[in-house]
């Protein structure tokens, strides 16, 4: 049998091929499309001045204020954490190193609320070490710190999982060939690790970013649910909507929508630019070569 008739022999026929883009379709749009419309349509239903006076309510500041100190932190944080552990992982063997891989994806794996439990057992007022730390004049469990290590452990294992993958796949030779020319170690990653990895370190911190400027679940646990002191941005929402406050719910809530579709938008300009500019690389060696 010939190649052509076996390609058509599996080729699905084009109702099947119709019937399944149908369905994504759908199912995009009821999941997906639909809700982030409602958002929008709720929150602007009763007029601009309503929607930016519930964006401009103080209670509403101070939540995104809290919202962007909170990412200003952990993502520095995470991005040093994320490429220390990808460096340590992929550059050397020791005992125990596949469990240390393994606890790279606890937080992927325990829930959000668990993991904000677990810091109020830890820091809390009833524990050892919360009681010692309180009675040293720090609180960390129903303040920013609490709320900021929270986010740090859901938002951990962005970077280090975006980078681990392609320090494998590139090895260690380029980095190899810098020391033997007598690059320093501090030289070696700034002009040769660094820069190979610099893409898949922008979407970390993308992955990252979003991710703490939406997390609910560990920052509710750790909180306490203050007025104008420890309510970020999806904590508020909680509270306007079981307040019947629809608009200023739905306001904050399209803020978030309107930060994560800027997110998406990113990560796939980023995505073009990166295909963009290995074509271009792959053209020039083809030009060299002939």
């Amino acid at each position: 049998m010939s190649i052509v008739k076996t390609n058509a022999l599996l080729t699905e026929p084009k109702w099947l091929r119709y019937l399944l883009i149908g369905i994504t379709l759908l199912c995009l749009s009821v999941l997906l499309l639909l809700p982030l419309l409602s958002v929008f349509s709720y929150a602007l239903a009763k007029g601009w001045k309503l929607y930016m006076a519930a964006l401009l309510d103080d209670e509403a500041l101070a939540a995104m204020r809290l919202s962007l100190l909170i990412t200003l932190i952990v993502v520095p944080i995470n991005v040093v954490l994320g490429v220390a552990m990808a460096w340590l992982l992929t550059h050397f063997t020791f005992r125990g190193k596949q469990l240390w891989t393994t606890l790279l994806d606890l937080p992927f794996a325990v829930s959000p609320v668990v993991a904000g439990l677990m810091f109020v057992l830890l820091f809390g007022s009833n524990s050892w070490l919360g009681s010692w730390m309180e009675a040293h004049g720090v609180q960390v469990i129903f303040a920013i710190p609490g709320m900021i290590l929270a986010t740090l452990f859901v938002t951990f294992p962005f970077v280090a999982r975006e980078l681990i993958p392609l320090m494998q796949a590139q090895g260690s030779s380029e980095e190899q060939a810098a020391l033997i020319l007598g690059a320093s170690g501090w030289q070696m990653f700034w002009r040769v690790t660094l820069p190979n990895l610099k893409w898949a370190l922008v979407y970390g911190i993308i992955l990252t970013n979003a991710r703490a400027m939406g997390e609910f679940g560990a920052v509710s646990m750790v909180s306490g649910h203050i007025r104008g002191e420890t309510n970020t941005m999806p904590l508020l929402v909680e509270m306007m909507y079981n307040e019947y406050n629809m608009v200023g719910a739905f306001a904050v809530s399209s803020l978030l929508a309107l930060l994560a579709l800027c997110t998406l938008l990113l990560q796939k300009y980023l995505d073009w630019r990166q295909t963009r500019m290995y074509r271009d690389a792959q053209r020039a060696r083809i030009a060299v070569t002939n």
